[in-house]
């Protein structure tokens, strides 16, 4: 992936994230598959209930990446908000907005971009929000161990779908919506 891709993908999750924790709520898990380069969408994970079917949930995040025979993904969550969705412990800083580049070749990069939560301007109605305070990032971790759900959904990501069906990927992204995932296609990937 080159650094502008990169880079961009960075500045929208943070934007994203900055504009969800004023609307009061973490957003859920996303993933962004590419394909030779070229981003196929963004999902964000379907709503679930805690332990189990969080972490099912965000592995399945891989079907729509494996449906579009993706070389590349990048999964985002935030550590506290996955770690109590999926009754897991807290690794890693947190709060921490985290994002995997992983590749075919089975290889990944972490990259953990912590902050701190502070009071934002107050809105018309005279509330405050919080607001992220990026911290400095530690130096990008290739490798670094994941917690079992984004790890379950970097591994299913490179794993052809066996669906005997003239266009895999729509069935899949028509099945995903209907259980309630938030898909939003670029227009070349598109059904």
């Amino acid at each position: 992936m080159d650094t502008q891709i990169w880079d961009t993908l960075v500045e929208s999750m943070k934007n994203a994230y900055t504009a969800g924790l004023g609307e009061g709520a973490v957003p859920r898990p996303v993933i962004m598959p590419l394909v030779r380069g070229e981003l196929v969408g963004l999902i964000r994970v379907r709503p679930t209930s805690a332990g189990r079917d969080a972490q099912t949930g965000i592995a399945q995040l891989s079907n729509i990446a494996a449906a579009a025979g993706a070389d590349e993904v990048v999964l985002v969550w935030e550590t506290h908000d996955v770690a109590t969705a999926c009754q897991l412990p807290v690794t890693g800083p947190a709060p921490c907005l985290n994002m995997v580049h992983a590749t075919t070749d089975g290889g990944h990069v972490l990259h953990q971009l912590p902050y701190a939560e502070q009071s934002s301007s107050q809105s018309p109605e005279g509330e405050s929000s919080p607001a992220p305070r990026w911290l400095p990032a530690p130096e990008p971790q290739p490798g670094a161990e994941l917690v079992p759900p984004i790890r379950a959904a970097v591994d299913f990501s490179f794993t052809p779908l066996e669906m005997n069906h003239p266009s895999p990927f729509g069935v899949t992204v028509v099945l995903m919506e209907e259980d309630g995932y938030d898909i939003r296609l670029t227009d070349t990937f598109a059904p």
